[in-house]
């Protein structure tokens, strides 16, 4: 990528627009309340953009748009559009709870429906969940940083790597955030949520521009190229023939990775955990001016989310028809390494420990190889079981997806333009708007739920809004101190498929819990800390008895135990009398008719796009 000054420029200004609108968006915050919940003053449109900014970073548009390009196509949107319903539910089934009882965290709302301790519990998984969460956000953007600008030295002394890369963006993000706390969060998220979908706007419409100047001959399908198709045709002409294989939402029973039945219940539940559990989410609803303004924002989100896969999914198929042989070279050296550790493993097959694992694509063209690592892998299998080790795995893929994101900034977009400099920093704005919210929210639940409630009960408004600027530095140093180990490759192929399962060991037993201790009004306390404790218990348990199911189907079985034993506990010992959750907001409680009917035109838009798209 060749950038040019006014791709700097842009860069520049939207950096310094970001941290200087934060903070000037938020002084004078002295109080818990103000900081914590920006008043509770947070207005519906305020609210709609910051839960978008905080939710889309470089997983959506590295992750989602590399395994669009790659073979789940279209059915990868399940993520966005199934979250288009969820927040509609969220909005009018979790969100009136909450505020109705004037929680400042979502672990507070256990406290007040089952007893401290689920609190506690809740309270310090999620702190250990965000501690890796806030490493791994950085690292994905200090990874673009380098991308962008590998090479260059900045003020004489500072290469622009993976280690710089995390302190400028953990500087960034903590800047605004100790500064105002969740209003400043809202307000930089006004700038970075509507850069988001612009950025996305921009690639969408150069790439199909691209696309219908590019001859057939230099485009790839994984299908036929049907013959009425034409030099001549467009952009969409061209898109829709390259890619109708991939149009399918459904995928079928055996995929590894998105089966239907994933529709059916396993993407349901991390979606209510996190839409509606999760406190970096929850806590832009929690600082609502009122029901309606909450729900209208919510609202407002969910219609937003039916736009991301056009931006976000679409784009990345369209990368694999113009750079599949740019995914390809980018996929050699990766793949070198692992056929180095093949090649001794022909030498010397009695002391392999690895198996081999190429992906279709690198079946197809190397098939001779795919059949002697066949034998191989069983080879390898067979003396694990017998001598009690568990072998490593090594993937050779033919082409590398997640790269597609990158070759639509740096080859879709027109030089000179400053497009490029805008799309990073839209980019790098997603990163630290996921990041500071997480900072926030991290802070927000040690203060309030571990160091107001169990070190300083009696703490000054000041004293609290003092250790959350604190804990905002901490958490900060933590962050950009564990970011650059994330590169070690011994940690994994992918640290988000680490993050995603190691929330799954949390979100089943949170999940149950919330939905019994807001259903069963007659579950005892007893409950809420079973539930909690249960949840990883069993997802743990059934990974070890059944290691071949995925990691979401684990978590549907553990949330199905969950429940089941949570109401075994109810019907043997239940309250005498219903549990009552105090009223102690003061907001108004008002719901809004718009945002009931808009939520209604949402769902029949998320469904008419599952017709379109089945």
């Amino acid at each position: 990528m060749q950038l040019h000054l006014i791709d700097y420029s842009i860069f520049a200004a939207f950096v310094v627009a970001v941290v200087a609108i934060g903070i000037l968006g938020s002084r004078h915050e002295k109080d818990s309340e103000s900081y914590f919940l920006a008043g509770r003053g947070l207005l519906w449109w305020l609210i709609g953009f910051s839960l978008i900014a905080a939710n889309i970073s470089t997983e959506q548009f590295v992750g989602m748009s590399g395994s669009a390009a790659d073979r789940l196509g279209m059915a990868i949107a399940s993520y966005e559009w199934l979250a288009a319903i969820t927040l509609v539910v969220v909005a009018f089934f979790f969100l009136p709870y909450f505020l109705r009882t004037g929680i400042y965290t979502i672990p507070e709302f256990l406290e007040r429906r089952f007893n401290r301790l689920t609190r506690s519990i809740m309270a310090v998984c999620m702190v250990l969940i965000y501690i890796l969460l806030v490493a791994a956000v950085t690292y994905s953007g200090a990874l673009t940083i380098e991308t962008a600008f590998h090479g260059k030295i900045i003020f004489g002394v500072l290469p622009m790597n993976v280690t710089t890369g995390a302190w400028f963006i953990g500087i960034m993000a903590a800047a605004y955030v100790a500064t105002g706390g969740l209003k400043a969060c809202a307000w930089a998220d006004l700038i970075q949520g509507s850069a988001l979908i612009v950025g996305g706007g921009v690639i969408m419409y150069f790439a199909l521009h691209q696309l219908g100047d590019t001859p057939l001959a230099n485009l790839a399908s994984n299908v036929p190229i049907p013959d009425t198709l034409t030099d001549a045709d467009g952009g969409i002409t061209k898109f829709t023939a390259l890619n109708s294989h991939k149009f399918h939402m459904v995928l079928p029973r055996t995929d590894p990775f998105l089966p239907w039945t994933t529709l059916v219940l396993g993407l349901w539940i991390p979606n209510f955990y996190y839409w509606g559990l999760n406190q970096y989410i929850m806590q832009r609803t929690l600082g609502s001016q009122s029901l309606a303004q909450g729900q209208k924002g919510i609202v407002f989100a969910a219609l937003m989310k039916l736009i991301i896969p056009f931006i976000i999914v679409m784009p990345g198929m369209i990368a694999f028809n113009l750079f599949s042989d740019n995914m390809r070279t980018a996929a050699q050296p990766e793949n070198e390494r692992v056929m180095k550790i093949y090649q001794e493993a022909k030498v010397t097959p009695a002391a392999a420990r690895t198996v081999f694992i190429p992906d279709e694509a690198w079946q197809k063209a190397n098939p001779a190889f795919a059949s002697e690592m066949t034998a191989i892998n069983e080879a390898v299998s067979s003396r694990g079981k017998l001598d009690g080790f568990k072998p490593t795995e090594e993937r050779l893929v033919g082409y590398k997806f997640d790269t597609a994101f990158g070759f639509l900034i740096s080859k879709v977009l027109p030089e000179g333009s400053g497009w490029q400099g805008f799309v990073l920093a839209a980019l790098l704005g997603a990163v630290v708007s996921t990041l500071a919210s997480m900072l926030n929210a991290a802070s927000t639940i040690v203060t309030m739920d571990v160091y107001r409630l169990h070190i300083a009960p009696e703490a000054s408004q000041a004293r609290l809004v003092g250790i959350g600027r604190i804990l905002v530095g901490v958490f900060t140093v933590l962050g950009c101190s564990l970011a650059p180990k994330l590169g070690d490759p011994r940690i994994g192929n992918s640290i988000f498929a680490i993050i995603q399962e190691g929330q799954a060991y949390i979100y089943s037993g949170i999940l149950a819990v919330f939905i019994v201790g807001m259903l069963v009004r007659r579950a005892p306390p007893i409950t809420g800390t079973v539930g909690l404790l249960l949840g990883p218990v069993s997802f743990w348990t059934i990974k070890e008895l059944a290691p071949g199911i995925s990691f979401v189907d684990r978590a549907s079985l553990a949330f199905g135990i969950v429940l089941a034993v949570m109401l075994v506990i109810t019907a043997l010992k239940p309250l005498p009398q219903p549990a009552q959750l105090a009223t102690t907001s003061t907001i108004d409680m008002t719901p809004s008719k718009g945002a009931q009917i808009l939520g209604g035109v949402v769902v029949l838009l998320t469904l008419t796009l599952y017709i379109v798209f089945w």
